[in-house]
């Protein structure tokens, strides 16, 4: 099972919504759903899951792009933001199920689905658990489609060059530390948790097979990076700061870049599929 600190701040109503503002008002959520979709191969799926679904982002993109007769099934463990989902998507072809992604195999039956899509959460999960339970459910030749932030994959995107600097988050530090004093050190390098090494072998003991890994880039801006910083949930620097204090000094980190700087972010796109029927 996933640690309750995966669960951290998703389960707070002022989280829910704020996330789910940032996904309607910028696009970065909707071109990766769009992308997920796109390697998931949808054009006869007649039941796909958004797993990690939160809110709700990806289960419009997948609804918008999957046959009228298809069903989407969202499951998430944070009731909070599967809350803000139900108020404000109310297609009667998606169903919600508030559980843990390790727990998605419980409400489903074996076979039945023809696609499993996770954007931007498979890191906070128990992965080889999670794998089994994508398997169970996929019908074969079934897809699990996700991503992993480039972070969590030890990947980068040669776009990554381009990115603005200073970037807004070492604006912040600075910032603060003018104005509060020193901060801890930030952490050193950490080995990368789902390096594609790693994230290959869990598969395939579940019985799903790599047909395609890509290194992407994910272009915005510094306007979009500080609506995303402005999520609570997100908000820097760590450490003993009031919310409040945050955003002054998120805002005085901002004023010092231009809003329309390009920020890129790189993912590490992953399509599996089932090769037979779950046992």
């Amino acid at each position: 099972m996933a640690s309750q600190d995966a669960l951290t701040g998703w389960d707070d109503l002022a989280n829910a919504e704020a996330y789910e503002a940032f996904t309607r008002t910028f696009p970065m959520y909707d071109i990766t759903s769009r992308d997920l979709a796109r390697r998931a191969r949808l054009e006869t799926a007649e039941l796909v899951v958004d797993l990690c679904g939160g809110a709700g982002a990806t289960a419009r993109a997948l609804l918008d792009l999957l046959p009228a007769r298809a069903r989407v099934v969202s499951v998430d463990a944070a009731a909070a933001m599967q809350e803000v989902g139900r108020r404000t998507l109310t297609d009667p072809r998606l169903r919600w199920i508030t559980a843990p992604a390790e727990q998605l195999g419980d409400h489903l039956a074996p076979g039945s689905v023809d696609a499993v899509v996770c954007n931007s959460a498979l890191w906070k999960t128990d992965t080889p658990a999670v794998c089994d339970a994508a398997a169970r459910v996929l019908r074969p030749h079934g897809r699990f489609v996700f991503n992993i932030g480039g972070g969590f994959a030890g990947v980068r995107h040669p776009d990554e060059e381009t990115s603005a600097r200073p970037s807004l988050n070492a604006l912040i530090r600075h910032v603060a530390e003018t104005d509060h004093g020193p901060l801890p050190p930030p952490p050193g390098p950490k080995e990368p948790k789902l390096p594609l090494e790693t994230i290959t072998r869990q598969l395939n003991a579940a019985g799903l097979h790599v047909i395609d890994a890509e290194v992407t880039a994910q272009h915005s801006t510094m306007a979009e990076k500080k609506a995303w910083l402005s999520i609570p949930l997100f908000a820097r620097p760590e450490g003993d700061f009031t919310h409040e204090q945050r955003m002054r000094i998120l805002n005085d980190a901002y004023a010092r870049t231009t809003p329309d700087a390009r920020t890129v972010t790189s993912w590490l796109v992953i399509t599996a599929e089932r090769q037979k029927a779950a046992t």
